[in-house]
């Protein structure tokens, strides 16, 4: 793990207004406004690399209520387009989302549903998807 968001960081943009990092507590008020633990993975990221920026992908954040990338925005619009209730949205592509389950499963949800990937954990997807494009 470490070293993807060492690699992470490596590869991060320089932009004009740079993301930031949340505070744990940012995280627990996040898990409340959401109803749902976050989990163990996506925190990790969350805490240690949600302010890189690289390529077209922009997974969720957790420190400025501000941002498109607003975990509880988007977990919000995720739902209300059909979701379910039980993932948590990591990355909004359009319409369609790649989410995490409680056990720290990713799926990418288009058009109303599942449409077979899966990655084992929230850093293989880093991997496999994030970094690979």
């Amino acid at each position: 793990m470490q070293e993807i968001i060492d690699q992470l960081q490596e590869l991060s943009e320089t932009v004009p207004v740079p993301l930031e990092l949340p505070t744990f507590e940012q995280l627990v008020e996040v898990e409340e406004q959401i109803l749902i633990g976050i989990p163990a993975d996506l925190k990790e990221f969350l805490l240690h690399a949600s302010d890189v920026i690289y390529g077209s992908f922009e997974p969720v954040t957790a420190a400025d209520p501000y941002t498109h990338t607003f975990l509880p925005e988007v977990a919000s619009y995720a739902w209300s387009i059909g979701l379910p209730r039980e993932q948590i949205p990591i990355c909004q592509v359009g319409d369609s989302f790649y989410c995490i389950d409680e056990n720290g499963q990713v799926q990418f949800w288009e058009d109303g549903d599942f449409n077979g990937e899966m990655w084992e954990s929230f850093w293989d997807w880093v991997e496999d998807v994030w970094l690979a494009q």
